[in-house]
């Protein structure tokens, strides 16, 4: 097998959630389980940070993963989805793990998933898990897929969890209220082992804190204890906070490469983690933490989150797809500059997508697309909907041929802004 041909055995023959939805979810371990079974328990060869939450768990992870490598750990990244390649979801110090990595472990144990016919999500965590065991990290940043209880990363026994927050999504599979999707991800937290909540929510706040009082585990919610006032943008395309801990600036004129006013929300959520880390022995001090939040992006990859691309007029992509994620987007919108706003926007046809474009800007002109798999909201129903809130614009077929004619309509003073879908990025990316 080559390459292409085992992107094929994953993507083709085994149930993927990204591209077919609910008919891949699994709602027990017992294959993750088997296949950990088989692979000799890896997981338990290097230590682990497990982080689960609705939005900001991909920045969360890429960001702690960067202070981690500045200080000096070989250090493991498992997150998903990927935007452009399979490989974005294994690396180690930043580095995908390699196309030959891929075909060897397929290839070696393709035999073994015959019975136990894993998806494609369990697969690759026992693929992550392999590898970095192989490859002897020190310590692995391990993103949750979809919840937290049933989720296949959930067999690790981390140092801390991490939870950012919770919002409505993926109500098919963890609840249609946001205290059983707390519930649902508060199943990542384990007796003696640290959690950290990136948010309090008066409403769903009391869902962890019995959790973490029933099975011993120290709780603490990071903004309680840490804020930033304020942000700035410096020329180099960057982010400068003052952080606050308990009303002292104990981190002053902190930078992160990762833009979005929403990443206020995940840095301090980081700087929470890190506390409890350098707690349980972790060697990280303040020059670690700048260095690796001021280079996240290019030391971890991370792309699609308030991403430009573009400019005069100035293109900006964004994953943010549910309605808290929206809503974060369309603040940092309202605070951009421009003349005239151009939305190149697609969507997943298993999401209630209502609430979504109730908010959207009605001045804005309207790209619908479908973004390139099977799960995408056919572009002509999408604006359909969309009319009924009184967004208007033109369907495409393809999200490139929608930024292409969004392109030509703008002027340099204009803003374009894709997004709705992370694999509408993707396809962008």
């Amino acid at each position: 097998m080559n390459y292409q041909q085992t992107l094929d055995f994953l993507f083709s023959q085994l149930p993927m959630f990204q591209r077919i939805g609910k008919a891949a979810y699994k709602a027990n371990l017992d294959n993750t389980n088997a296949l950990d079974e088989y692979f000799n328990h890896p997981h338990k060869l290097f230590k682990t940070i497990h982080i689960a939450g609705t939005n900001g768990k991909g920045s969360v992870s890429h960001m702690l993963a960067a202070v981690l490598q500045k200080a000096g750990y070989k250090t493991g990244l498992y997150t998903s989805p990927h935007l452009k390649d399979f490989r974005e979801r294994i690396k180690i110090n930043g580095k995908e793990i390699t196309e030959s990595k891929v075909v060897e472990f397929v290839e070696k144990h393709k035999e073994a998933f015959t019975p136990i016919k894993p998806s494609f999500f369990e697969l690759t965590v026992a693929m992550a898990f392999d590898y970095f065991a192989n490859e002897k990290v020190d310590v692995a940043v391990i993103e949750t897929g979809l919840g937290g209880k049933l989720d296949s990363t959930n067999i690790i026994q981390p140092e801390i969890s991490v939870i950012t927050n919770i919002s409505m999504d993926h109500m098919q599979f963890l609840g249609d209220t946001l205290d059983k999707i707390a519930t649902e991800k508060a199943g990542i937290i384990k007796a003696g082992v640290p959690v950290v909540i990136g948010e309090y929510q008066q409403d769903i706040a009391i869902v962890f804190e019995r959790k973490a009082k029933e099975i011993g585990a120290d709780l603490r919610f990071a903004d309680k204890n840490f804020s930033i006032g304020y942000s700035m943008q410096t020329t180099d395309e960057k982010q400068i906070f003052q952080v606050y801990q308990n009303d002292t600036l104990a981190y002053p004129d902190l930078k992160t490469d990762l833009l979005g006013l929403y990443q206020q929300k995940n840095t301090i959520t980081v700087l929470q983690a890190v506390e409890l880390l350098i707690d349980k022995g972790f060697s990280i001090n303040k020059e670690n933490i700048y260095g690796g939040l001021e280079n996240a992006s290019k030391l971890t990859g991370l792309r699609g989150r308030w991403h430009t691309i573009g400019r005069n007029p100035r293109i900006v992509c964004d994953t943010g797809h549910n309605e808290a994620g929206m809503k974060l987007v369309l603040e940092q919108i309202k605070s951009t500059p421009y003349k005239n706003l151009h939305m190149v926007f697609g969507v997943v046809d298993d999401k209630n997508i209502d609430t979504i474009l109730a908010m959207l800007p009605q001045e804005a002109t309207y790209y619908f697309c479908r973004a390139s798999i099977p799960r995408a909201l056919d572009e002509k129903m999408l604006m359909e909907k969309a009319l009924v809130f009184g967004l208007k614009g033109q369907t495409f077929t393809s999200v490139s041929n929608a930024l292409d004619y969004a392109r030509q309509i703008a002027v340099k003073e204009d803003f374009i802004f894709i997004g709705g879908s992370t694999f509408v990025v993707a396809d962008i990316l």
